[in-house]
């Protein structure tokens, strides 16, 4: 492999490390812990596909809790949504 290609192999693999270090910190943050989260071993030692996060296996009931901090989320961004929305209209009727 050309110094180039490793070079950029490194970054890939680095960047794929910090996607899963933020996706384990927001999870943290909703109380979900995926205990398998990591990197995908077979490709980092591929040549040619990209390093994947491996979100790896739970229990049931963390799946659930996953499931509910989703939507949480989606229910809160539709709330803050309809606010900026309402706060808009508001100010064309003023």
């Amino acid at each position: 492999m050309a110094p180039q290609e490793r070079t950029r192999r490194a970054a890939a693999i680095q960047d794929a490390d910090e996607a899963r270090n933020e996706l384990s910190s927001a999870l943290d943050d909703a109380g979900v812990l995926l205990p398998s989260l990591g990197l995908d071993t077979v490709s980092l030692a591929s040549g040619y596909l990209p390093p994947l996060v491996d979100l790896g296996r739970c229990n049931p009931g963390t799946a659930r809790k996953l499931a509910e901090a989703l939507r949480e989320d989606r229910a809160a961004g539709l709330i803050t949504r309809v606010r900026e929305v309402n706060q808009r209209s508001e100010q064309r009727i003023k």
